[in-house]
């Protein structure tokens, strides 16, 4: 993606394309890894509920992920869910923002929860924003999952 313009027309797997910035509460934002520790690279497969995705991206609350659209896409879909690797334990928010208002909410997702679907019209955005907050009872075992993360665009 070059500098200014959006995302090709097509459909896109989000962990395949350059994000704007990205910030994870507990090391980096992973591409297609659970967040695993505070190193790069530490993750394992992304695994909610014993399923196993092959793309996604992998973060701790509180974290915010932002992708410059340039007004060329038209939705946005994901699976949301806390990694399999924490157990039962941990509880996030999945938000999508689109060009600074929230497009979509999950509501809260526990480590007992499997995957929830959330997307949002994002047409004419040029901006998508993905922050997962800690549900208001800390960021302890908050390891969360955009799975197989989606990007139409035109």
């Amino acid at each position: 993606m070059a500098c200014g313009q959006g995302p090709s027309a097509g459909t896109h797997a989000l962990s395949d394309l350059a994000w704007s910035s990205a910030a994870g509460g507990w090391g980096p934002v992973e591409r297609d890894r659970s967040n695993g520790e505070q190193a790069a690279g530490d993750g394992k497969l992304l695994t909610v509920g014993t399923t196993t995705y092959a793309k996604g991206l992998g973060t701790h609350a509180a974290s915010d992920i932002t992708y410059y659209l340039g007004g060329t896409c038209t939705a946005f879909k994901a699976g949301a869910g806390v990694d399999d690797e924490v157990g039962a334990k941990g509880s996030v928010v999945f938000q999508v923002y689109r060009d600074g208002v929230l497009a979509a909410d999950s509501g809260k997702v526990t480590g007992s929860d499997g995957a929830k679907a959330i997307g949002a019209d994002v047409s004419g955005a040029n901006e998508l924003r993905l922050v997962v907050t800690d549900a208001g009872d800390g960021v302890d075992y908050d390891h969360a999952d955009w799975l197989d993360p989606q990007l139409t665009c035109d």
